[in-house]
């Protein structure tokens, strides 16, 4: 990506995760890490710059704790925050995060005036509400990863049921990144079947149990995997890297973002994710998805739920 900069904010597990996958995807052609802790984001970023060598594509990458390391940036990943533990919900890292966000906007806005801003940081839909208000941006230029991630788990579990590729599966989950998110089945198709007339051996396979058994199962995730090994950086490193290149390479990729919502469906002042187009300069509209009653009690259960946390933090 020629003269495009990614600045990855956190140089934790989940920051240095998804750096590497930008390199190795070539996702810009730039990439600083910063991080309060110098020599980690020093450590880390020689690392990868070690390896650029091998990477998809020529990249520079610097890294450090000097806050000049993010002049410029086009696109601004934040990864920084508390981190979250076995047995905890999303939503109880808000209260510390907000604070380190009030802290990080302002210098970062003096060095990336003109940068979109990404949160990935949990509880990130609570998050992009506070960011927006610190910063002032607009919300197309400061949004959350949101379920991008879910959705990409919600699409592996159907394609591996089906015996089908991951492409073919076109699903989402929406609403809260968090407990209260949920699958949009009445618009997911497998290719252009609808996912419930989905078939084999002339039986249909995507029944209600299932389906439900599968949307609990994307919920959970996160909480498996931190229980077995401490964090999730993979999968959310490899989404963030995708989300990078959508707005880096205007794309206009239709992904399931977390902004903050004006009316749409009735909600306004909560950041969901709901399937938006991604391209330069950020969310360039968020698509009104049709959905059926239940589909919109579930979304309105979710702004619920994260405006009482929003309240009981003051924003």
């Amino acid at each position: 990506m020629p003269g495009s900069k990614l600045t990855v904010v956190g140089a934790g597990s989940v920051g240095t995760s998804l750096a590497y996958a930008a390199l190795i995807r070539g996702s810009a052609s730039s990439i600083a890490l910063f991080d309060v802790n110098a020599p980690k984001a020093e450590a880390e970023a020689l690392d990868l710059a070690h390896g650029s060598q091998f990477a998809a594509a020529s990249a520079t990458v610097a890294g450090g704790g000097d806050i000049a390391v993010t002049e410029g940036a086009d696109v601004v990943v934040i990864t920084a925050g508390a981190k979250q533990n076995p047995g905890q919900s999303r939503l109880d890292l808000a209260g510390t995060n907000v604070r380190i966000l009030e802290q990080l906007m302002p210098p970062l806005l003096e060095r990336a005036p003109d940068a979109v801003y990404v949160l990935v940081t949990n509880p990130c839909d609570v998050l992009t509400v506070a960011a927006q208000r610190i910063s002032g941006l607009p919300p197309q230029r400061i949004f959350s990863s949101g379920t991008v991630l879910d959705t990409s788990r919600l699409r592996w579990l159907l394609a591996r049921r089906a015996g089908v590729s991951v492409s073919s599966v076109h699903a989402s989950m929406v609403g809260e990144h968090g407990d209260t998110e949920f699958p949009l089945w009445s618009g997911a198709t497998i290719g252009p079947v609808p996912i419930r007339e989905w078939t084999e051996g002339g039986e249909r396979i995507f029944t209600p149990e299932y389906l439900a058994g599968t949307a609990t199962e994307v919920v959970q995730a996160a909480y498996k995997v931190i229980a077995g090994k401490g964090a999730t950086n993979y999968a959310i490193g490899l989404s963030g890297a995708r989300i990078v290149e959508a707005l880096l390479r205007d794309d206009n990729a239709v992904l399931p973002v977390s902004t903050v919502l004006s009316g749409l469906h009735g909600i306004s002042g909560v950041a969901l994710s709901l399937p938006s187009v991604v391209g330069r300069g950020g969310v360039h509209r968020v698509l009104e998805t049709p959905m059926d009653d239940g589909e919109l009690a579930a979304l309105r259960h979710s702004a619920d739920t994260l405006r009482h946390t929003m309240d009981a933090l003051g924003l």
